[in-house]
């Protein structure tokens, strides 16, 4: 055992005279450097502990002769040295409470190496200072998170009351109508409402008699319920504007309609703008809400005589369109739910019809269509146009496509719209075919209608215009002794408008007309000249005191028997 223990004290001397030296130096350097990392972690804690650990197990590794001694001194001198002195280091650290080193408190130019080269120690200070910061304000968004959840709990919660209260009214309408109609036969304010009935009958007492501050309170708290009902906003906005103008109940309405789930007082607020942005926003309403019939009372308001002063053919079609559409609605009671006050129902219902049968047939399009009337001259053809309205300015064009021409303006004002009169008529030359005939006009509001395309026959509308004239003067037929021609019959008139013309039969002392009047053919191209080898008249005795004749026209239809007395 002795020669043992000699031998390792000799190994350890040997050991530590050949490395001690360069051991120790290696063991302090990484002491000095973990002092000054200090800042960014405990580095001579981790050596020592590293190192005491390392010395440990290859101290037992000797013992167990597991590794040759000669061989593992070197290391357990290194890893003993590195042990000794980086414990040494921590503990100074831990006992005088240097987070910056034991160097750099005792060494400032250490100290100023560490803030040059030591920008990780002061950002990681910063991200620490700012970890802690975000952390806070994470914990005071979660409370203030907490907070608003359980106020929009709350808020769902109450909205989900409501929502239950607004169904329930809305279902109860005709409950209310009922409260509404025994409270208005009883009369009197009621000294302390509670239910929507209630309000409006209040609102309504105090507005016939002139207190209109209570009248607007109890709209207002009638408002309140959100019930869907149109007549008590739209009686609450004809007060609104006689008080504050139109202006104001705009901004009254605006404010309600921003709160309220009612179409009903979303409806009477866009009624509250004006022209055309009304109409518009009233139509937008009608596209969202297709079913809403109170609507379409309203939208035929805004093209009513009342509204507009005097109406064109398209004001009418579509106040009849909406007046019809809000009617239709009537049939199993489908107009009760929107109405508290049955008497304002029952108004406009009556309205509704009184105005469809003034109206009358205004939306039969072919009922109000413009016309042609063609006029045959020796020169060509003037065609005059009716129109079913009073117009600003007025169009036509030959066939189906094409410029159309404006007709120009006559030199004087129509009285039914204040401006200068489109001229009627236009000219064709008489070798025009048959064709169609585009018309087109503006109305009062300058707005375009038409075209409406008329056919054109020469031939037909030849003989229908002298059809028209024969008929008008049929007096004109036979002319006895004209001229002081005596024992002559004159038939110039017929012979004349003769292109209208199949067959004359006449009778003479009688109505038996056995007799014929030979007519020369029509000439399209110059229909009213008598053909020069014709004698428009014939020779009668004396004792002839009458003339019977019947026409027979082109188109099979015939005249009466015309008589005519000699005189």
């Amino acid at each position: 055992m002795s020669e043992i223990a000699t031998g390792t004290t000799s190994l350890l001397r040997a050991s530590l005279s050949r490395t001690g030296k360069w051991a120790g130096s290696v063991a302090f350097l990484s002491g000095a450097v973990s002092d000054v990392l200090n800042p960014l972690g405990p580095f001579a804690a981790y050596i020592a502990l590293v190192a005491a650990v390392a010395a440990a197990i290859i101290a037992i590794a000797m013992v167990l002769r597991l590794v040759l001694a000669a061989k593992a001194m070197p290391a357990l001198i290194f890893a003993t040295s590195a042990a000794a002195i980086a414990g040494g280091v921590y503990g100074v650290q831990q006992e005088t409470n240097s987070q910056n080193g034991v160097i750099a408190a005792l060494v400032p130019a250490v100290a100023e190496l560490q803030q040059s080269l030591g920008i990780v120690s002061m950002k990681v200070a910063k991200i620490e200072k700012t970890v802690t910061e975000t952390q806070k304000t994470v914990e005071a968004v979660k409370q203030t998170t907490d907070t608003l959840a359980a106020g929009q709990q709350q808020q769902q919660a109450q909205a989900e009351k409501l929502q239950a209260t607004t169904e329930q009214i809305a279902a109860s309408i005709d409950t209310i109508a009922k409260g509404f109609a025994q409270l208005a036969a009883q009369g009197g304010a009621i000294a302390d409402p509670k239910r929507p009935d209630e309000f409006y009958h209040n609102a309504r007492v105090y507005e016939l008699a002139g207190d209109m501050l209570n009248a607007r309170r109890a709209y207002l708290a009638f408002a309140g319920f959100d019930v869907d009902a149109i007549d008590p906003y739209t009686r609450f906005a004809t007060l609104l504007r006689v008080q504050d103008g139109k202006a104001g109940a705009r901004e009254v309405f605006g404010q309600l309609a921003g709160k309220a789930k009612a179409p009903a007082i979303k409806l009477v607020h866009l009624l509250q703008f004006d022209d055309a942005q009304r109409l518009d926003k009233l139509n937008a309403f009608i596209s969202a809400n297709s079913d809403y019939a109170p609507a379409y009372f309203l939208l035929a308001q805004e093209f009513s005589e009342d509204r507009l002063g005097s109406q064109t053919l398209a004001d009418k079609r579509s106040e009849a369109e909406a007046l019809t559409k809000f009617v239709s609605y009537e049939k199993d009671g489908g107009l009760l739910k929107y109405f508290v006050d049955q008497t304002q129902l029952a108004d406009w219902l009556d309205r509704s019809r009184t105005r469809l049968a003034a109206l009358g047939d205004v939306l039969d399009p072919s009922r109000f269509v413009p016309t042609l009337t063609p006029t045959r001259s020796n020169a060509g053809w003037s065609m005059t146009i009716s129109l079913p309205e009073p117009a600003t300015a007025i169009s036509w064009r030959l066939g189906d496509s094409g410029p159309f021409t404006d007709t120009g303006l006559m030199a004087m004002n129509d009285q039914r719209t204040g401006k200068p009169m489109p001229n009627p008529s236009f000219e064709l030359p008489d070798s025009t075919v048959a064709t169609t005939i585009g018309i087109k006009y503006l109305d009062i509001r300058d707005r375009e209608t038409g075209p409406f395309d008329i056919r054109f026959d020469p031939d037909s509308a030849l003989q229908q215009g002298n059809k028209q004239i024969l008929d008008q003067f049929w007096t004109s037929w036979i002319a006895f002794d004209a001229s002081g021609n005596h024992g002559l019959v004159y038939f110039t008139q017929m012979l004349s408008f003769r292109c209208a013309i199949k067959e004359v039969r006449y009778s003479l002392n009688g109505t038996a007309l056995d007799k014929e009047i030979k007519m020369p053919p029509c000439d399209a191209k110059d229909p009213y000249a008598i053909p020069a080898d014709y004698q428009p008249y014939f020779k009668v005795k004396d004792d002839v005191k009458s003339m019977a004749v019947q026409v027979t026209y082109t188109d099979g239809t015939k005249s009466p028997v015309r008589e005519y007395k000699r005189q």
